[in-house]
């Protein structure tokens, strides 16, 4: 990150270490409406997700509530009723914090701030934590503070609930308030847009210089495979276990922000890129998904996607529907795929999952791991074969041919022109004739 920028941090910082030496305490809560889209609903495994997010962050969970409704409260989301529950439930846990599995509006998230008396996160706010807590790499950087000033922008009005608490019958701010409250406010808003503007352009940058990378593997012809998958899929294990990469890899959510793209030797004529990518997750905010664009279009220009499924979860049916609909977003929905069910040493079933295109491994154990090889070389290697030629020297001109269309590994001169290269099937069909065998 350029020296301008302060190292992130996270957005919403996890207690007052002076006055809170102990992790925070946070109730959970979440609503299940009929008005609301499957997807932005709760239900009881992604309040389980939620209580694992939290536990990544670095907090730990004093209770949970669910409720069931037609439709969100416009004002407090839960309603007047199961708020009033909800502020109850963290008086009598003393907790510090509460988490919504929702995603709530900037009024939404003040209101509750004020009704509740604790802190107020949405899901979207926690996972921004979690990235804030994690990125590594200047670009990871980048990419997080990108997406912690567009979710700050539009909340930057309860920010500045201190000068408004004192509200008279009209709702108007007493006399001498107004001004200050609204020239900081204003302050701000410019400033943050500013950061934005420049955060966007130098991810700008970041595509640029990726684009040049891209260009050069396309150039030298090194097929491109992408990791992808719901977070704790075991994608990082995957990638130590294939190229003996030492990438951390651990068992929690979001282990992996940063892209890392190693050399995997598939066959003798067959080496591709192999790249881990960010995990996903339900109710991914779409303020991540933009800001980490950069990263994820590489997913666009792979040649092969490995999709990694924790076949050891009960979920998985519904983690594969998250991640099949983001690559659809993300435009690579054409892209060939190999589906590898992970943690096959952890699954209960006997019938492990099979069919084309579909492999059953185990990364920690290594089981699997020659099928999926096998099965990424048929997808890669593109019928390359390494040959050696003898041209003759009037036809030395095949030889800046295949400098261009084919890997070349040796070239010596004697008698004629001796060459081992690895070819695809058109170079073979047009220097066919000078296959040489000795």
């Amino acid at each position: 990150m350029s020296s301008d920028h302060n190292p992130v941090t996270p957005l919403f910082s996890f207690g007052d270490t002076e006055k809170r030496p102990e992790i925070n305490c946070a109730v959970l809560a979440g609503l299940n409406a009929r008005a609301l889209p499957r997807e932005e609903n709760a239900d009881e495994q992604t309040m389980e997700e939620l209580e694992a997010l939290l536990e990544t962050a670095g907090g730990t969970c004093a209770a949970t509530v669910l409720q069931k409704r037609e439709v969100p409260d416009p004002r407090t989301f839960f309603g007047e009723g199961k708020t009033g529950e909800i502020r109850l439930t963290v008086e009598n846990t003393g907790a510090d914090l509460v988490v919504v599995d929702n995603e709530l509006s900037p009024s939404q998230m003040r209101v509750l701030t004020e009704l509740l008396g604790v802190r107020v996160l949405d899901r979207s706010g926690l996972i921004l934590d979690i990235f804030a807590q994690r990125a590594r790499t200047r670009e990871g950087r980048l990419q997080v503070e990108l997406a912690q000033y567009q979710y700050l922008l539009p909340r930057l009005t309860g920010m500045w609930g201190h000068l408004v608490r004192q509200t008279a019958s009209g709702g108007r701010s007493p006399i001498g308030t107004r001004g200050p409250g609204e020239t900081q406010l204003e302050t701000d808003r410019r400033h943050i847009r500013r950061k934005i503007a420049k955060l966007r352009q130098e991810l700008e940058d970041v595509r640029r210089v990726r684009g040049t990378q891209r260009e050069r593997r396309i150039k030298n012809e090194m097929p491109v495979a992408a990791l992808v998958g719901y977070t704790n899929a075991g994608k990082s294990t995957l990638l130590n276990a294939l190229t003996g990469a030492d990438i951390p890899a651990n068992d929690r959510l979001f282990d992996t922000l940063d892209t890392t793209t190693r050399t995997l030797v598939l066959s003798d004529t067959c080496t591709a890129l192999l790249s881990d990518t960010v995990g996903f997750i339900h109710k991914l905010p779409h303020l991540l998904v933009d800001a980490f664009k950069a990263t994820l279009e590489e997913l666009t220009y792979a040649d092969l996607l490995i999709h990694v499924i924790d076949g050891s979860n009960p979920d998985w049916p519904e983690q594969v529907r998250v991640v099949e609909q983001l690559i659809r977003e993300l435009g690579a929905e054409d892209k060939p795929r190999i589906d590898v069910f992970n943690k096959s040493d952890l699954s209960a079933g006997d019938i492990k999952p099979h069919g084309e295109n579909i492999v059953s491994i185990s990364a920690r154990t290594g089981a699997g791991l020659d099928d999926l090889r096998a099965a990424m070389a048929r997808h890669l290697d593109a019928g390359l074969r390494r040959v050696t030629l003898r041209l003759p020297y009037d036809k030395a001109r095949l030889l800046d041919m295949l400098y261009r269309e084919a890997k070349v590994e040796s070239v010596s001169y004697e008698d004629a022109i001796l060459v081992t290269a690895v070819c695809p099937p058109k170079i073979l069909g047009q220097a066919g004739d000078y296959l040489w065998n000795s």
